[in-house]
């Protein structure tokens, strides 16, 4: 087969349309989630919100049973990969290759812990655009992604019959 060849694909057929109840579960969930730490965050006057949060409520709400969508996969996703972003910045600066250094480690590190989140792949992006301190790692990261998970255990035991989280 030819390089050429493989961008047509292998002619699968589309994944199942989803129901509407599901979509509209994913809406809500994705929506209390996102309005439950924009809300904490005004309230605090501290920063909970991360731009890679968003798709992980797609994740999270969406497809709440695939691996990337467990406890362990978005906490220590975000976790690695904004730690991964903050020491690649102190120690190389803000160059275009260390931020591909830094996304490249980072989805290395997910994938050797088992914890890849994709989202979470982001937060280097994020890092080099913002040039946080290192308290970025806790404010927003990882208390943001907790937030985001206690509504997630409750959000998504509340309203499937399927339990959830999958694994811790």
């Amino acid at each position: 087969m030819s390089f050429l060849a493989k961008f047509k694909g292998d002619g699968a057929p589309l994944p199942p349309k989803p129901t509407l109840k599901a979509v509209g579960l994913a809406w809500l969930g994705g929506l209390i989630a996102i309005a439950t730490v924009a809300g904490l965050t005004n309230l605090l006057s501290v920063a909970l919100v991360v731009g890679s949060f968003g798709a992980t409520c797609v994740l999270v709400f969406g497809y709440p049973d695939v691996p990337f969508s467990q406890p362990r996969n978005v906490i220590f996703g975000h976790f690695l990969s904004s730690l991964v972003g903050l020491v690649c910045l102190a120690v190389f600066g803000a160059h275009w290759w260390a931020v591909a250094l830094a996304v490249a480690t980072a989805i290395a590190l997910m994938m050797v812990t088992r914890t890849v989140h994709p989202p979470a792949g982001s937060n280097p992006v994020i890092v080099f655009l913002v040039q946080p301190t290192w308290s970025f790692l806790l404010f927003p990261t990882l208390v943001g992604a907790l937030v985001l998970m206690a509504v997630a255990l409750l959000y998504n035991n509340a309203t499937r019959e399927a339990r959830y989280p999958k694994y811790w």
